[in-house]
């Protein structure tokens, strides 16, 4: 029973709707006593031969008016209770999906995708249907089972109720054995739920990559033993569900076997009459009902528990991020890095150490280096999506930005991160995704800067084009640009391109970078690349190793400096040289062949 005690906290919310639900399941219940014994009567009326016509009128015009007022009745409890349990599912999901947009990349990086919509759907349901189904079950056994058994020992006899009642005990305890079993296996059904929804959200976003490896047998016997082990496990759960069924059928014919055989005995030595009997014995049959929904009950707090602790588990789970807010506001201004050693949250290695530099409001960081050098991770200090020790800050216009409301903080920037993410949605809608409703031809202008509008254009539909899941139908550098028109779109404050040139060609990157040069005069851009021709016209270079900056300055002073950058850029235009000859001749010997 712990998880309504758990869910104390919304049937508070909904204590109208289960209160008006839970009346009209007690006058159903009152409803459905009057037809058996109208049966009874009329047999011992028939019996004693004194039935009349307008008797017999009589009980059937009783029998339609309980019978309307049942269908109304069970109208009314259906809307309250399962109206309640719906609104249970809406409150749950929308907690748990703001619960998933506040937690930190590190949570994410813990939790597989498929687990997490698993909480969201299946749990989620199981839950609801505790709220609901569960909430009527237990209700209708012990209103609709105490009210039968009542009327039984009142009407009929109660030695002869009594006697029907022995098996009951039975019932109770293995229906309690059968719930116990049930959860464990429940928990362990809906864990392996969740591997195969994250094997199939898995599989299909890495389609394109399966497919170019011809790995698609592979991947199909993948998932089919995840889900041959979801069908293992179900089936285990079913075997369990099943015994409920046929143990409470078996106890309820125990019940009449002994109701109709004491019964009998009690008609001949004329305890009660025929007609008492018949009625008595149509009570026991009302009573399958609340049985069986007993051991129903039983099955879905079951469930609903295993489900809700796996729900409460996540709820739980405090954010690494911390929420000490002391500035409401975080103005635009100098970015100041101290930050003196800086691990990931359950790592040993550092990853980032004696990061001290400011950037000057208006002007231009290029972050360059090996990959794996440090390079994002200097970034996502940036964003907030880890944060330091009180030793080390990371600060916006002289304020720590983990004493600034991380709202606030990451509207000041225009992110585009290495990883582009588009929704499965229109270009338009992928462009304008911080605005839906901004001036279309604002979006034109961000497309036009990113370097993007000619593509789009040339698409038969347009901006109107679905991108697909993940912007599937688009290639590396389409992609990259359309992000990049989507941070432009609101003209940040800060401008983060943390790699995000990198597949498209040394013309496009030079036309991106000069319209971004030129349409953000005062506004501070952050480049991170692995190409030196990205950040030569930074205001600071950084070049990064192992965590370290080992070199810093401008274009001009870094090559004078002849060290890793100098040597870098120098075999990086070396090579830009050859391809761009190489091109150039075979478009000559093309043209002599025509």
């Amino acid at each position: 029973m712990r998880v309504f005690k758990n869910l104390g906290w919304f049937f508070k919310l909904e204590k109208k709707s289960y209160i008006i639900g839970l009346v009209m399941l007690v006058l159903v219940a009152l409803m459905e006593l009057v037809p058996p014994q109208v049966i009874g009567r009329v047999i011992d009326q028939i019996t004693t031969e004194t039935l009349t016509s307008n008797t017999l009128i009589l009980f059937g015009v009783m029998l339609v008016f309980v019978a309307i007022l049942t269908y109304i009745f069970r109208f009314f409890w259906r809307v309250m209770i399962f109206g309640a349990s719906n609104r249970l599912g809406r409150t749950l999901r929308e907690r748990l999906f703001k619960k998933y947009s506040l937690m930190s990349p590190a949570f994410f990086g813990k939790r597989r995708t498929g687990d997490l919509m698993a909480h969201a759907t299946n749990d989620i349901n199981a839950v609801q249907m505790t709220a609901g189904a569960g909430i009527l079950t237990i209700a209708d056994s012990v209103i609709t089972g105490g009210a039968v058994l009542i009327t039984m020992a009142l009407t009929v006899s109660p030695k002869l109720t009594l006697i029907a009642m022995i098996p009951l005990p039975f019932m109770v305890i293995l229906t309690s054995w059968y719930g116990s079993i049930l959860s464990r296996l429940f928990r362990v059904a809906q864990a392996a739920f969740s591997s195969l929804n994250d094997k199939t959200q898995e599989s299909i976003a890495g389609i394109k990559v399966t497919k170019t490896f011809g790995y698609e047998d592979e991947d199909l016997k993948d998932f089919t033993n995840l889900s041959d082990d979801v069908v293992k496990k179900n089936l285990k759960v079913a075997k369990i569900d099943a015994l409920f069924d046929p143990t409470i059928t078996a106890i309820i014919a125990i019940s009449y076997f002994l109701s109709i055989f004491f019964g009998a005995r009690m008609v001949v030595a004329d305890e009660i009459t025929l007609g008492q009997l018949v009625t008595f014995t149509t009570y026991l049959g009302m009573m399958v009902w609340p049985l069986l929904a007993l051991g129903w009950f039983f099955n879905l707090i079951e469930r609903g528990k295993a489900s809700y602790d796996r729900i409460e588990e996540i709820m739980n789970t405090k954010s690494d991020i911390g929420t000490n807010v002391t500035s409401d506001v975080v103005p635009s201004g100098d970015i100041t890095f101290n930050v003196s050693e800086f691990s990931f949250p359950g790592e040993a290695e550092v990853s980032l150490r004696d990061i001290h530099f400011t950037l000057k409001e208006g002007e231009t960081l290029g972050i360059v280096g090996r990959t794996g050098s440090g390079k994002s991770s200097i970034i996502r200090l940036l964003l907030r999506e880890f944060d330091t020790d009180a030793d080390n800050t990371v600060a916006v216009n002289g304020v720590d930005i983990k004493q600034a409301d991380i709202k606030n903080l990451r509207q000041l920037f225009g992110y585009v991160p290495q990883d582009n993410f588009l929704f499965s949605t229109t270009i338009r809608n992928n462009i304008a995704f911080t605005n839906p409703d901004i001036n279309i031809e604002k979006i034109y202008r961000a497309a036009e800067l990113s370097y993007i509008h000619q593509d789009i254009t040339a698409f038969p539909a347009g901006y109107d084009t679905i991108v697909g899941e993940r912007g599937v139908s688009l290639s590396g550098g389409q992609k990259q640009r359309i992000s990049i028109a989507r941070a432009l779109i609101e003209n940040p404050e800060v401008l983060i391109l943390d790699d995000s040139l990198s597949a498209v060609d040394a013309e496009t990157e030079t036309a991106i970078l000069n319209n971004i040069e030129q349409n953000r005069r005062g506004k501070t851009n952050i480049i991170t690349a692995h190409r030196m021709s990205a950040v030569r016209d930074a205001d600071l270079i950084l070049v990064m190793e192992d965590g370290r900056i080992i070199e810093r300055g401008n274009h001009a002073s870094l090559t004078k400096a002849k060290g890793w950058y100098y040597e870098t850029f120098k075999t990086q235009s070396l090579r830009q040289s050859l391809s761009k000859a190489l091109d150039e001749t075979l478009e000559g010997g093309r043209a002599d062949d025509n």
